[in-house]
C-alpha cells in the first residue's frame, strides 16, 4: 500500500519538475527572441569610412551581366573629391524632399506632357516632368560608341530615358569625371529622325513632346531640382560587359546639361516605358534586372541584368500599376513590425495612396498614420537613449556619443504573397554624426500620398525586378 501511495506522488513531483523545465526554457527562449529581435551595433562602426573596402562576395559576381555599383560621393567613386563638393546631410534631405514632392504631384496631377520645346532647342527648357535626380545617387560604368568610352551614369528606377553629356556643348555642360562623349569620334552613332517612331515616344519617356532641328530628334528633361538634360536623340552601340554589346540603343545625346549629377556623366534609366533600359534589352534580359545597394559609401553593391545565376532563396510579390505613373514600379505593403511585434495599421492605410518602390529616393516616405505608429514603438524601444534635436526631416533622433554599442529594434515590412522583407540595421538608422543618429524613415503630408520605399531601407537587399512577370523579389544579404 505504501508504495502505492508513494508511486503517483513519485509521477506527480516527476510532472512537477518536468513542468518548472519547461517553465525556464520557455522564458529563455523568450529572452532569446527578445534579443532576436534588435540589432547590436558598435557605435564606432556608424561612421563613414575614407577607404574603399569591396565585399568579398563582389568577387563571386557573374561578369558577363553584372556592373559594380557606387555611391557617387563615396571613397569608391571620387577618392579625391573635395569636401566642398560633396553635399551635407541637411542638403542631401532636402533634395530628396524636392524628389518626393515631385513624385507625389506628378502621380496626384497626372500631368500630361507639354510641347515646349522649339527649333532652338539649346535654348528652351522642357517642362518638369515630375521627377528629381536627388541627392543619394548610385552609379555603374557603361561603355559607349566605337570605339568604347566608358561613362559613369547614375542608375534609376524613377526614370526611363538614358542619356549623357555630348560634345559639342552648345550652351552648357557640368563638370563630369569621365571625358564628355563625342559622338564624332565614334563609327557607330547616328541620329534619330524627327518622323520615327522612337522619337514621338519621347512623348511618354520625358513628360514632354520631342523637338526637331534639322530633321534631328531633339529631347529634353528637366527634373524636379531644376536639374535639366537637352540634346539630340540618336542611336549609339551599348557595351553593358566585354560580352553583352547592344546595337542601335536609344539615348539622349546631351548638349545643354545643368544639374546636381555628383560627377557623372549622365543616367541610365531603368523604368518601365518602352525606351527604358530593361524594355530596349528585354530580348536578352526578359526586362529582369537586380541591384544590391551597398551599406555604406566606402562599399560596393552591384546591378545585374537577366536571370542567370538568380538565387532560389529570393521571395517574390506582385508588382501593382500606380496610376498616372506608369513608369514607376508599384509595390503593396500591407503591414510593418518593430521589434518583431506588428504595428496596429490598416491595410488600408497603406494602400490608400498606393506604393512605388525607388532607387532614387534616399528615405522612405509613410503614410502619416502609419509613420505615427512606427515612431511611437519604436521611440518606446529606445527609450534607454537620450533622444538629439531633429535632422531635417527626420524627427526621431539620439545621442550614442557616450555608448560603445547600442541595441535599436529590428523593422520589417510585408508585402502580399506572404513576404517579409527585413531592414538591415544600417537601413533602419541615418547618421549625420554620433550624437545626431536617426530613424531613417519620414511622414508623407497626408495618407493619399503615395507611399515611397527609398534606398536607405533597400541597403544589403538584393532587389529584383521582373518586368515581363510583373514581379518584384527581395532577397536579404544580397551585398554588405
Amino acid at each position: 500500500m505504501g508504495a502505492i501511495t508513494i508511486l503517483p506522488t513519485f509521477l506527480s513531483a516527476n510532472k512537477l519538475l518536468v513542468f518548472v523545465c519547461l517553465i525556464v526554457l520557455s522564458l529563455k527562449e523568450g529572452y532569446a527572441t527578445a534579443e532576436a529581435e534588435s540589432h547590436t551595433i558598435h557605435v564606432a562602426s556608424l561612421l563613414p569610412s575614407s577607404v574603399c573596402t569591396p565585399p568579398a562576395t563582389a568577387k563571386g559576381l557573374d561578369k558577363k551581366s553584372s556592373l559594380q555599383v557606387i555611391h557617387k560621393h563615396g571613397p569608391c567613386s571620387q577618392p579625391h573629391e573635395e569636401k566642398a563638393n560633396i553635399p551635407t546631410h541637411v542638403q542631401i534631405l532636402l533634395l530628396d524632399e524636392v524628389r518626393v514632392k515631385s513624385i507625389h504631384s506628378k502621380l496626384a496631377k497626372n500631368l500630361g506632357s507639354v510641347n515646349v520645346m522649339k527649333k532652338d532647342a539649346a535654348a528652351n527648357l522642357p517642362a518638369k516632368d515630375g521627377s528629381v535626380v536627388g541627392s543619394g545617387n548610385y552609379i555603374v560604368t557603361m561603355g559607349l560608341g566605337t570605339p568604347k568610352k566608358n561613362l559613369r551614369l547614375i542608375f534609376d528606377t524613377g526614370s526611363d530615358i538614358t542619356w549623357t553629356q555630348c560634345q559639342p556643348c552648345l550652351r552648357s555642360c557640368y563638370k563630369q569625371q569621365d571625358p564628355i562623349f563625342s559622338p564624332s569620334s565614334s563609327s557607330t552613332y547616328s541620329n534619330v529622325s524627327c518622323s520615327s517612331a522612337a522619337c514621338t515616344s519621347l512623348n511618354s519617356a520625358t513628360g514632354n513632346s520631342p523637338g526637331c532641328s534639322s530633321s534631328t530628334c531633339v529631347y529634353g528633361i528637366q527634373y524636379g531640382d531644376s536639374s535639366f538634360s537637352i540634346g539630340l536623340f540618336a542611336k549609339e552601340k551599348l557595351t553593358l560587359t566585354s560580352n553583352v554589346v547592344f546595337d542601335n540603343f536609344l539615348f539622349g545625346c546631351g548638349q545643354n546639361n545643368q544639374g546636381l549629377f555628383g560627377g557623372a556623366a549622365g543616367l541610365l534609366g531603368l523604368g518601365r516605358n518602352k525606351l527604358s533600359f530593361p524594355s530596349q534589352t528585354a530580348i536578352k534580359f526578359k526586362k529582369i534586372f537586380s541591384y544590391c545597394l551597398p551599406s555604406s559609401p566606402s562599399s560596393t553593391g552591384f546591378l545585374k541584368f537577366g536571370n542567370d545565376g538568380l538565387s532560389k532563396s529570393v521571395k517574390f510579390t506582385t508588382l501593382s500599376t500606380i496610376s498616372g505613373g506608369e513608369s514607376f514600379y508599384g509595390i503593396t505593403i500591407i503591414a510593418m513590425s518593430v521589434g518583431g511585434k506588428k504595428l496596429l495599421i490598416s491595410a488600408s492605410i497603406l494602400a490608400a495612396g498606393g506604393a512605388i518602390i525607388d532607387s532614387g529616393t534616399v528615405i522612405t516616405r509613410l503614410p502619416p498614420t502609419a509613420y505615427s505608429a512606427l515612431r511611437s514603438a519604436f521611440r518606446k524601444q529606445m527609450n534607454q537613449y537620450p533622444m538629439a534635436k531633429p535632422l531635417s526631416i527626420l524627427d526621431t533622433c539620439y545621442d550614442f556619443s557616450k555608448y560603445s554599442t547600442v541595441s535599436i529594434p529590428k523593422i520589417s515590412l510585408f508585402f502580399e504573397k506572404g513576404v517579409e522583407v527585413p531592414i538591415d540595421a544600417r537601413g533602419i538608422l541615418y547618421v549625420n554624426s554620433i550624437s545626431q543618429v536617426c530613424l531613417a524613415f519620414a511622414g508623407n503630408t497626408n495618407d493619399f500620398d503615395v507611399l515611397i520605399y527609398g534606398n536607405t531601407q533597400q541597403k544589403t537587399l538584393e532587389v529584383v525586378y521582373d518586368g515581363t512577370r510583373r514581379m518584384i523579389g527581395f532577397r536579404t544579404g544580397g551585398c554588405t
